[in-house]
C-alpha cells in the first residue's frame, strides 16, 4: 500500500489509544517502519531519535538481533502452550525462576499477564481472594496516589488518578481513594524531603482511618516514581517510609514497577535502591523490553499461602489468560535479561545517567523550564509560563503539541504531557554522542516553540 492509502486505512479502521478519536482522524497516523538502536526511522525515511523507548519500554533499543534470534528459535521449537489443565513450557519456567532471584526477596511467585494493565487487574483480583480467602472479607477499600498511573484495565483505571481515565467510564469506583502525591516541584513542603515524607505518611494513616480503619482497607499501589502523571520523583526514603507505614497499618503494600522496572531507575528494580520489599510487584514493559508482550504480578509467599489454602487446597482459583507464560514471550524475557547483566546494560544505564541528569539540569536556565528532575534515566521537564510563581500554561494555547510537532521536525521524540511536561526513558544502550545529539534537539525544540509570538507573549 502506498503511504497515503495506509493513512486513510488507518483513519477508517484502526483505533488509537489515549487520542481524542476524531482528532486523530483529522491528523493522520505518523507510521513508523524501522529501528536500530536508540533510532527510528519513519515511512517517510526521516531518521528520528527515541527518547522515549517506544512508550518507556524498548530498554535494550531496537533490532537486537539476539531477541529477535531466540524468538525465532522458541517459534519454530514451541509456538504457544497453555499454562491451564497443569501445563507448562520451559521459558515460562526459567523465567518466574530468575525473576523471583533477582527481586526483592518478599516475592516468591510469579504470574505472568500480558501486559502492565493486566499486572494490576491480576493484583486487585488476587488482594481480593485473598482477604475473602482468609476471612477479612471487609478489606475492600484501595488508596493510591494523585496523578498516579495503574494501567487501563475496567478496574485499574480506577486506581489511575488521570481524568481522561475515568471520563465516561463511571470511574472510579466507590472503594478507590487517592492520597496526594509526592509532588516536590508543586508541595507546600518542596525539595524538603524529610517533610514531605512525613506529610505522605500523615496523609495515608488518615485516609485508612476515614477508610473505617486497617480492618476495612486492603491495599496501597504505588509507583516509585510516577510516570504518566509527569514523572513526579518523589525524595530518596519515601518508598521506604510508605512500605513501614503499610507494614504498621496491616495494608498490603503494591509496588507498580510497570515503567520503573528493568533498570530505567538504575537497579534492576527502584525497590532495590531503599531495600524496599513490597507484599505484591507489577512489572512489564522492560521485562521484554516491548519485543513481544508480557507482564507479571510477583507475590509474597504469605500473599501465596494465603491464596492456596484459605479457600480449602482443592479449590479453583479462577483468574488466567490464554497467553499467560507465552513461550516466546518468556524466551524473549529470558534474552532481555541477559543483555541486561552479561550484555552491560545495566552497567552502561547507570553509567550515562549523571550525563542524562546534567543534561535535564542545564535547561533549568531557559525561559520555558521550571523544574527537572530524574532518577537514572527516568527524567522530565516541566514548563511554566511564570518560573516566580509557578505558573502554568493557559490550556487553549495547546503548547503540548506545538513542543510534540516541534520535536519531530528536528527529529527528536519524547512525551510531551498535556499539562506541559515533557517526559523523558531513553534506552539503556544510549552512548554519550547520543545523549549530547538529544539536548542539542530538545534546546532546539524549546527555542523554536519560545520564538512563536503566542508562546512569547504568554511568558512572564
Amino acid at each position: 500500500m502506498s503511504t497515503s492509502a495506509l493513512i486513510e486505512s488507518d483513519r477508517q479502521h484502526l483505533i488509537h489509544p489515549v487520542v481524542s478519536l476524531r482528532a486523530h482522524e483529522a491528523r493522520g497516523v505518523t507510521i513508523l517502519e524501522s529501528g536500530r538502536g536508540a533510532w527510528l526511522r519513519d515511512i517517510e525515511g526521516n531518521e528520528l531519535l527515541d527518547a522515549f523507548s517506544g512508550l518507556w519500554c524498548v530498554n535494550t533499543g531496537y533490532g537486537r538481533e539476539s531477541i529477535v534470534r531466540v524468538a525465532t528459535e522458541q517459534m519454530s521449537r514451541l509456538p504457544y502452550a497453555t499454562g491451564y489443565f497443569h501445563f507448562g513450557c520451559e521459558p515460562a519456567i526459567s523465567l518466574a525462576e530468575q525473576l523471583v532471584q533477582l527481586a526483592p526477596a518478599s516475592l516468591t511467585r510469579v504470574y505472568f499477564t500480558l501486559g502492565g494493565s493486566d499486572a494490576v487487574d491480576a493484583a486487585i483480583r488476587y488482594i481480593t481472594h485473598y482477604y475473602n480467602a482468609t476471612g477479612r472479607p471487609q478489606k475492600k477499600q484501595f488508596i493510591s496516589l494523585e496523578r498516579g498511573y495503574h494501567g487501563s484495565s475496567s478496574v485499574g483505571a480506577g486506581l489511575t488518578a488521570l481524568p481522561a481515565f475515568h471520563q465516561h467510564f463511571d470511574l472510579p469506583l466507590p472503594n478507590q481513594h487517592y492520597i496526594a502525591s509526592p509532588y516536590p516541584y508543586r508541595s507546600e513542603y518542596g525539595h524538603d524531603a524529610d517533610a514531605l515524607i512525613a506529610a505522605s505518611v500523615v496523609a495515608l494513616r488518615a485516609k485508612v482511618e476515614a477508610l473505617g480503619g486497617p480492618e476495612r482497607v486492603a491495599a496501597f499501589f504505588c509507583e516509585p516514581v510516577q510516570g504518566s502523571g509527569g514523572v513526579i520523583v518523589p525524595p530518596k526514603g519515601w518508598l521506604k517510609a510508605m512500605r513501614e507505614a503499610c507494614r504498621e497499618l496491616d495494608i498490603l503494600f503494591v509496588a507498580d514497577e510497570v515503567i520503573t522496572g528493568f533498570g530505567r531507575t538504575g537497579p534492576l528494580f527502584a525497590c532495590e535502591a531503599e531495600g524496599v520489599e513490597p507484599d505484591l510487584m507489577t512489572v512489564a514493559k522492560g521485562l521484554t523490553a516491548g519485543y513481544a508482550p508480557m507482564g507479571a504480578l510477583l507475590m509474597s509467599e504469605r500473599v501465596y499461602s494465603g491464596i492456596a489454602d484459605g479457600a480449602g487446597t482443592s479449590a479453583v482459583v479462577g483468574h488466567g489468560q490464554t497467553y499467560s507464560a507465552h513461550p516466546v514471550s518468556a524466551a524473549i524475557g529470558l534474552e532481555v535479561l541477559r543483555l541486561y547483566h552479561e550484555g552491560g546494560l545495566l552497567a552502561n544505564g547507570m553509567a550515562q545517567a549523571p550525563r542524562f541528569e546534567a543534561g535535564l539540569q542545564a535547561l533549568l536556565d531557559h525561559p520555558l523550564v521550571g523544574d527537572a528532575r530524574s532518577r537514572g534515566l527516568l527524567g522530565a521537564l516541566e514548563l511554566v509560563a511564570d518560573k516566580a510563581t509557578r505558573r502554568r500554561f493557559d490550556p487553549a494555547l495547546n503548547l503540548s503539541e506545538k513542543i510534540a510537532a516541534s520535536a519531530w521536525r528536528n527529529g527528536l521524540i519524547f512525551r510531551a504531557f498535556a499539562d506541559n511536561i515533557l517526559g523523558f526513558a531513553p534506552a539503556l544502550c544510549y552512548t554519550a554522542e547520543e545523549f549530547d545529539t538529544m539536548f542539542v534537539r530538545l534546546k532546539t525544540t524549546l527555542d523554536d516553540v519560545l520564538a512563536l509570538p503566542e508562546v512569547r507573549a504568554a511568558v512572564a
